[in-house]
């Protein structure tokens, strides 16, 4: 069923989104050429440990890094091959994580263990998760959040909505989008799965109404489908944010340091509900994920289906980007993405995007004062005050940092967009939030 309403919440601006490139591109697959490197941490939470060691051979789906901890998540070896050493590499944050690196042999050997059958009809809610747990699932959206975890809320929270976010609100990124249309029922099976754990709650399909033909296949799948809606969103920014996408579906507020959770809700991500799909129908871990490129330095922008841990590189040169008017290159989306110091870093689970930006595009302005016309307060979707925030980060003032509520921020980068002085307002925010949680940290 398809609700005619169009969901939104309050603030939030309209960035240009620059989808056209991408959004009518089928998803192409791509095979690596080079080495595959799988850092150890791919999640937040505890870094796995390597269970492989250099020359080892290695098969497709094997378990190479062990969980450490209740919130973590194992590594599956995407191909067959050698293991060409067990060392400390580059990551797009910029650090530097163990990592397992494979020489790839083209075989595509499937580990004996992606032959198990199953059924989760006829399996309890506990051996449901825990397939999900050892498949590696994290939140594809980019937190990479252990999927397990989301999917065992107390016992004292009610979930009654399930929600698929296919808002997809970043500009320029077009994998979700790709995905919904092609893999459609796949996505619409994960939903059920879900649902499945859950049977009191109904399943919500929530996408921007820029992509109506995704609108469109959805509705069509799910036209029998009584506990599943299909709902139109405003497209704006952010509007995939888990808390806003909540509000704007349910009219109901997670509160602050709150989780879905406490207001009966659950949120997974397109990509995250296909891989749900296939680790419970085909009893493979997650070992693939759909990466738009784009951006004014490519040629040849697209929507590629990888293996994890294949070189950023490798993507780059196959949409033909151009690295001596490349400026910048980002990890991620424009507004909440990061800049790469090193394109030889390897996709992973939460690797939505890739872009590069000419000059122009990346030009950063200089900041001048603050004219104070509130601005950002008005578009603010957190309901915070950034100017108050940017000057309690200036004056390195904790206190009144927190007073003014700034680790509720999600760093969304919309008072920085609408800014008209330039200010760099949640770089400035960004640094505010680390300095306190460093200071939380010593007082433990």
């Amino acid at each position: 069923m398809m609700k005619s309403k169009l969901y939104s919440f309050k603030k939030g601006i309209h960035p240009s989104y620059n989808k056209e490139r991408t959004s009518g591109k089928p998803i192409e697959l791509l095979h690596p050429k080079g080495d595959i490197v799988l850092p150890m941490v791919q999640h937040i939470g505890a870094p796995c440990t390597p269970l492989v060691k250099k020359g080892d051979r290695v098969l497709v789906g094997q378990l190479i890094g062990e969980a450490n901890g209740f919130v973590s998540s194992p590594i599956h070896s995407t191909v067959s091959g050698t293991v060409k050493a067990v060392e400390d590499r580059l990551v797009p944050n910029g650090s530097k994580v163990l990592s397992v690196v494979i020489e790839d042999d083209g075989l595509r050997e499937d580990d004996p263990s992606l032959s198990k059958k199953l059924d989760y009809r006829t399996m309890t809610n506990d051996e449901i998760i825990e397939v999900v747990k050892e498949a590696g699932l994290v939140g594809m959206g980019g937190a990479g959040f252990p999927t397990y975890i989301k999917l065992m809320p107390p016992k004292d929270k009610e979930i009654s909505h399930v929600i698929i976010n296919g808002a997809e609100c970043e500009p320029y990124l077009t994998s979700d989008h790709r995905a919904m249309l092609e893999k459609t029922q796949q996505v619409i099976d994960g939903l059920k799965i879900i649902l499945h754990l859950f049977p009191n709650a109904k399943g919500y399909i929530g996408v921007e109404d820029n992509k109506p033909d995704a609108i469109a296949k959805l509705e069509e799948l799910t036209k029998n489908e009584d506990n599943i809606e299909i709902c139109r969103l405003e497209t704006k920014y952010p509007q995939g944010s888990e808390k806003h996408l909540i509000y704007a579906l349910t009219n109901r507020e997670v509160p602050s340091g709150g989780l879905p959770a406490d207001v009966g809700c659950m949120v997974q991500n397109v990509d995250s509900a296909i891989a749900i799909w296939r680790a419970l129908e085909m009893s493979r871990p997650i070992m693939r994920r759909i990466v738009t490129v784009s951006g004014d330095g490519v040629k040849n922008p697209g929507n590629y289906n990888v293996r994890l841990g294949t070189s950023y590189r490798e993507l780059l040169e196959h949409a033909q980007w151009d690295p001596e008017n490349t400026a910048k290159v980002i990890s991620g989306g424009p507004m909440m993405g990061m800049a790469l110091s090193s394109i030889d870093v390897p996709v992973l689970k939460g690797t939505a995007g890739i872009l590069c930006f000419t000059k122009d595009t990346a030009l950063i302005p200089e900041e001048s004062n603050c004219i104070r016309c509130n601005k950002c307060i008005e578009v603010c979707p957190c309901v915070l005050m950034p100017t108050q925030l940017n000057l309690a980060s200036q004056i390195r003032d904790d206190e009144m940092f927190i007073k003014y509520n700034g680790m509720d921020c999600m760093e969304c980068g919309s008072c920085s967009f609408i800014c008209p002085a330039n200010r760099h307002l949640v770089q400035s925010i960004r640094t505010a939030k680390a300095s306190v949680r460093a200071k939380q940290k010593d007082k433990k």
